[in-house]
């Protein structure tokens, strides 16, 4: 769905670099194992509990970013030239 698109794929960019294996498995396991897209974004969101077995770090910084302090416009999917950039 769009919203998770945008949502997943700009944490992605901002996060990704700088995650443990550990938490790039559990950001794995969150964005493959649910079936429905809808849960992801509930729970980003908080209008539904996460499950305990998606409630960790990696959900705790999807929550935080979610609430978009700064509040950056965040319309589309990022370009995916930044694959190619040095992390920061």
């Amino acid at each position: 769905m769009l919203e998770n698109c945008i949502l997943l794929s700009l944490f992605a960019k901002e996060n990704l670099a700088r995650m443990s294996e550990e938490q790039l498995n559990r950001y794995d396991r969150l964005i493959n194992e649910p079936s429905n897209d809808w849960d992801i974004y509930y729970w980003a969101t908080e209008a539904k509990p996460t499950p305990a077995e998606f409630d960790n770090d990696v959900m705790a910084m999807l929550r935080e970013f979610a609430k978009n302090r700064n509040r950056e416009q965040r319309l589309r999917q990022p370009d995916l030239e930044y694959l190619f950039e040095p992390p920061r």
